[in-house]
């Protein structure tokens, strides 16, 4: 940007968008002075370099804004957790599908853990998958199951995530 161009030439583009032709340095910036802009380098390894003459900080202003509208328009995906023992009552079991499609509605995914103690881990495969396939069941109409139900160590993990 302005003096830190250091090549002796330059294609020279202006406000408007059209090509001043090849220029040297001096004469360029000249011309971004008198009308009040800068010469900014926008294709360094062109030979000649190309430059712009533009208004610098009105450019960066734009562009920040773009990024921030960009940011705005973005959705972030959190997957949120739900934990179950395998002899939750099934009040207490609705109460939890509940706030899974509350989570679901809001478009996270959601991981639902089956937790085993101690000896109840006997009891994975039989009573550990059916309480999970109800849990399914009951979920069939708000979502998409992303990973069936598998053993990660002590408990029973299944994903679930929003149908689009």
């Amino acid at each position: 940007m302005n003096e830190e161009i250091t090549s002796p030439k330059v294609r020279v583009i202006n406000i408007d968008g059209e090509q001043l032709g090849i220029l040297s340095i001096d004469e360029a910036m000249r011309k971004a002075y008198d009308q009040d802009f800068d010469l900014v380098e926008v294709a360094a390894t062109a030979d000649p370099p190309v430059c712009r003459i533009m208004d610098y900080d009105k450019y960066r202003y734009e562009l920040s804004k773009k990024q921030k509208e960009a940011k705005k328009k973005q959705t972030i995906v959190e997957t949120k957790e739900i934990k179950f023992r395998p002899k939750t009552e099934e009040h207490d079991l609705n109460f939890k599908i509940k706030q899974v499609k509350k989570f679901l509605e809001q478009k996270n995914k959601v991981k639902i853990t089956m937790r085993f103690r101690g000896r109840e881990i006997v009891y994975a495969q039989s009573i550990g998958l059916e309480a999970m396939k109800r849990i399914a069941e009951m979920l069939r109409d708000d979502c998409v199951i992303q990973q069936e139900p598998s053993m990660e160590g002590r408990q029973l993990v299944m994903l679930v995530g929003p149908k689009s």
